[in-house]
C-alpha cells in the first residue's frame, strides 16, 4: 500500500506538524508513505517536493501573491482577516507526478496559500483514485473561511460574507462554494476525516458535505519525544526561580485572532486578585510582533519562536499549567504536547478542545469567552491540592488516546476498506 500525504508545507503550521507526525505513525506501521508539499523545509526523505528548479520556486511565489494580493487589496474587511480566507484560485497541477500516479491512496490536508487550486484538486479526484481528505479547518465546506465564526451560511450556500468589506449575495464567498459544489459533484471515491468530533459534527451540518462519509480520527504526538523532563532541571536551562508558579502560554502567533490572546489578558487582571498570585510568572513563546508583555501583571519570559520539539518538550514539562485561550481551534497541536508532558491545560470549552481536556480531571474547562471563568481554571490548577494527579491524568489521556499506534491503526483500517472498494 503506497500513500501519499499532500500538504502545502513539511513545516509550519498545525498541519504541517500533524501530517509529519502522522508520517512517522504510519512508517512504525511498515506503510510506504510520502509527503507532497510545495517546498521542502526539513531533511526528510519521506517528503518530496513538487518545487525542484528556481522556476517552481517563481511560480509557486506567484501563486502566493497572485490568490492573497487581490483579497488583501480589495476584498479583506481589514488586516485581521487577511489569512483568514483562501479563494484557491492559483495553484500547481500535481496531477502528473509521479508520486501521486504510483500511490494507492491520496490523503490530502491542508493545500492553501497558493499550492492547489480548487481546479487542481479537481484533477486529483478526476484520477479516481481512493482519496481520504483530513479537514484541519473548516475551509472545504465554507466558501472560503477556514473558521466561519459565528456564521452559518454553509449549511446553505455562503454569501455575503463577514470576512469581506463589500459582502454580496454573489460575493467571492458564494462563488467559492459553487466552485467546490461543483468540483466535489458525484465523486464517490473521496472519504473525509476531521481531527476532532467537533469539526465533524458541523461539517455534517454544511451543505457541500451532508452527505458525505465522515469519521473523526486525531492527530497523532510522539510520546516518547513530548514526555515529562524533571521541572527544576528544565527551569535552570532556561532561568525561571525554581520556586514560582508558572503559567505557559505560546502559539505560532501569540496574536493570531482566534487564539483568544485578549481573553487571556483579561483573565490575568482577574487572577491577580486571587490569594497566594504573588508567586506567579509567566512564560510566553511564540511569534510576537505587537504585544507588549511588559503590560502583563506578572513577570514574563519570552523565549520567542520555539523550532525544537526538545526545547518545547521542557519548556511544557517547566511550567504548572499551560492556557490556550483558543477562541476558534479544532485539536491544537500545544494542547496535546503539553498534556503529553505532563502539563495540565485551561483552555475554554470550544471547537475539538473537549476532545482532550477532561474539566476538572486533567486541566480545566472555562465557560466560552469567560476571562473570569478562565482566571478560576488557571486557580483551580495552581492551587490543586495535589498536582500530580492532574498531571499524571494529562500523561495518562493521550497515551490512551493519541498514540502512534492507535492513530495509525485507525488510518491504515480506512486506507484497506477503501482499496477494497475499488478492486474489480
Amino acid at each position: 500500500m503506497k500513500v501519499a500525504l499532500i500538504n502545502t508545507s513539511d513545516a509550519g503550521g498545525g498541519a504541517a506538524e500533524a501530517c509529519m507526525r502522522l508520517i512517522k505513525a504510519l512508517q512504525l506501521q511498515q506503510v510506504q508513505v510520502t509527503m507532497v508539499v510545495q517546498h521542502k523545509n526539513r531533511n526528510e526523505p519521506a517528503v518530496y517536493a513538487v518545487e525542484k528548479t528556481k522556476l517552481d520556486r517563481l511560480h509557486s511565489n506567484f501563486n502566493f501573491f497572485y490568490e492573497r494580493l487581490p483579497f488583501i487589496a480589495f476584498k479583506a474587511k481589514d488586516r485581521s482577516v487577511r489569512f483568514a480566507f483562501s479563494t484557491a484560485n492559483a495553484g500547481t497541477d500535481i496531477s502528473n507526478e509521479p508520486i501521486i500516479q504510483d500511490a494507492d491512496i491520496l490523503h490530502i490536508h491542508w493545500t492553501n496559500s497558493g499550492f492547489l487550486s480548487i481546479a487542481d484538486l479537481d484533477k486529483l479526484i478526476k484520477l479516481n483514485k481512493p482519496i481520504v481528505w483530513t479537514l484541519h479547518d473548516m475551509w472545504m465546506f465554507t466558501g472560503g473561511c477556514h473558521y466561519a465564526g459565528d456564521c452559518m451560511h454553509f449549511e446553505l450556500e455562503c454569501g455575503n460574507c463577514y470576512f469581506l468589506r463589500n459582502p454580496k449575495p454573489n460575493d467571492i464567498s458564494h462563488t467559492g462554494w459553487q466552485r467546490k459544489s461543483k468540483m466535489l459533484g458525484d465523486a464517490k471515491n473521496i472519504s473525509f476525516v476531521t481531527c476532532s468530533n467537533w469539526l465533524g459534527q458541523v461539517a455534517k451540518t454544511s451543505s457541500l458535505l451532508r452527505n458525505a462519509s465522515i469519521q473523526a480520527i486525531p492527530n497523532p504526538i510522539d510520546t516518547e519525544l513530548f514526555a515529562p523532563r524533571k521541572m527544576d532541571e528544565a527551569r535552570k536551562k532556561w532561568g525561571i526561580d525554581p520556586s514560582k508558579k508558572i503559567i505557559l502560554f505560546g502559539a505560532a502567533n501569540i496574536a493570531d485572532r482566534r487564539k483568544g490572546l485578549a481573553y487571556l489578558v483579561e483573565a490575568l487582571d482577574y487572577l491577580k486578585n486571587y490569594p497566594g498570585t504573588d508567586q506567579i510568572e509567566m512564560v510566553i513563546f511564540g511569534k510576537n510582533k505587537r504585544f507588549d508583555t511588559g503590560t502583563l501583571p506578572f513577570p514574563v519570559h519570552a523565549p520567542g519562536i520555539i523550532r525544537s520539539p526538545e526545547d518545547l518538550a521542557e519548556l511544557y514539562s517547566l511550567a504548572d499549567v499551560f492556557v490556550l485561550p483558543s477562541i476558534e481551534d479544532n485539536l491544537p497541536n500545544t494542547i496535546m504536547e503539553a498534556m503529553s508532558c505532563g502539563t495540565p491545560v485551561v483552555a475554554f470549552d470550544t471547537g475539538g478542545i473537549p476532545d482532550m481536556i477532561d474539566h476538572q480531571q486533567n486541566g480545566y474547562l472555562a465557560a466560552f469567552k469567560s476571562s473570569a471563568d478562565l482566571a478560576a481554571g488557571i486557580n483551580y490548577v495552581l492551587a490543586a491540592d495535589n498536582p500530580a494527579i492532574l498531571s499524571d491524568a494529562a500523561r495518562q489521556k493521550v497515551l490512551r488516546d493519541f498514540n502512534n499506534q492507535k492513530v495509525a491503526g485507525q488510518y491504515i483500517s480506512l486506507y484497506q476498506s477503501l482499496l477494497k472498494e475499488v478492486k474489480p
